[in-house]
């Protein structure tokens, strides 16, 4: 039986009032006045809105799907599996077997290509299902659709001719058909977990991406600031894209590049606390909090270079930011590391067109900093 860690017991906080919290978080983004899920009109189907962008994406319905199952909500998951496998699935042409990765919410597909974190994400929430609450019939078979996906994920080529999600060397794409990452698609706690639960013959590609997403993860955290770059290179250097594209920069410390963090405690607390992994994430977690708590307070929600220069302009989802620094205590033993848990639990969801993103982080590290972020 495995212990989680509960971070908010630490600073004082009951365990009634923690739970209730959560209650309340999950009933917000769900059911509350700003909430942001929607059902269709027979209730079938269910979708998180991308509130800034006025789309649904396989980020958000992926997310929405691993919330749902840590927290027990059938009936939201298996909404929102139906969402993503009759709106967002391509049964046809390049993509084949991938989900578009933008999707208008009247069910018309904004795009014909996937995002990678979509579907693992997918591959993760559909694994925990069927350990939770058992397989089911068709989409619902949890665990074959979850296997089934993670074979055309890493076989696309041969499968279906187009691209594969991951390199050969086991590294995740941005999006299949571009040579570059994003160091916040990472998830090497997942891999170890798609080694068990994958067919047999995709085990040991598994592994070696779990072990190819940490040794990744060290070349694209700063040594000393521990900012990551939304896109990198493979060698993790920050990737530069050409102007005019993917909106502009992202080879800083920006909105993407938040989940990074969150993602290293997250697996430090589920495999990685007695490895040397483990020590590194321990030393990075120290680094980004120490680098965010030595900045003047009108400099703690802006944008950096991965070395720590401020650069003109403020984080687009500061709230999000806020929570996944807090995340970063999974792992980090430092003089911040409670008062980054204190200042997280004091800070409200956030309202407006841009709380979605937000919202959604601030539910993540909640559910991981009160040991409700589980492996099933």
């Amino acid at each position: 039986m495995r212990n989680y860690r509960n971070v908010f017991l630490e600073i004082g906080k009951s365990q009634e009032e923690i739970e209730k919290r959560l209650y309340d978080i999950f009933e917000e983004i769900f059911y509350g006045p700003d909430k942001f899920y929607e059902t269709t009109a027979d209730g079938k189907m269910g979708y998180l809105v991308d509130t800034g962008n006025v789309d649904t994406r396989t980020e958000g319905i992926s997310y929405g799907m691993m919330m749902s199952v840590q927290l027990d909500k059938k009936k939201e998951f298996d909404q929102l599996w139906n969402w993503a496998m009759t709106n967002m699935y391509m049964d046809y042409g390049e993509n084949k077997g991938y989900f578009a990765w933008s999707v208008d919410p009247s069910g018309r597909k904004n795009a014909d290509g996937p995002a990678p974190d979509g579907e693992e994400f997918f591959a993760m929430a559909l694994i925990f299902a069927s350990h939770r609450w058992g397989d089911g019939q068709g989409i619902y078979n949890y665990s074959h659709m979850a296997k089934e996906l993670l074979k055309v994920c890493i076989h696309h080529e041969e499968l279906c001719g187009g691209h594969n999600m991951w390199t050969d060397d086991g590294l995740i794409k941005f999006v299949p058909g571009l040579d570059f990452t994003d160091a916040s698609y990472h998830l090497p706690h997942f891999y170890t977990l798609f080694a068990d639960n994958c067919y047999e013959e995709d085990r040991s590609f598994w592994l070696k991406a779990a072990e190819a997403s940490r040794q990744y993860l060290k070349k694209s955290c700063h040594p000393k600031t521990g900012l990551s770059p939304e896109y990198g290179n493979y060698d993790g250097t920050p990737h530069v894209v050409e102007p005019g594209t993917f909106g502009g920069r992202h080879d800083w410390f920006y909105s993407d590049a938040y989940r990074t963090i969150a993602n290293i405690g997250l697996s430090y607390e589920w495999f990685d606390k007695d490895t040397e992994f483990g020590k590194w994430s321990r030393e990075t977690a120290n680094n980004l909090q120490r680098f965010f708590y030595s900045l003047p307070e009108k400099d703690s929600r802006g944008i950096y270079e991965v070395d720590g220069t401020i650069v003109e302009g403020k984080a687009l989802h500061p709230v999000g930011l806020t929570a996944t620094i807090a995340q970063a205590s999974l792992a980090s033993d430092n003089e911040y590391s409670l008062k980054a848990v204190e200042d997280f639990y004091n800070t409200p969801l956030r309202t407006g067109d841009r709380r979605y993103y937000d919202n959604c982080l601030y539910l993540f590290a909640f559910m991981a900093l009160s040991g409700n972020y589980k492996i099933w």
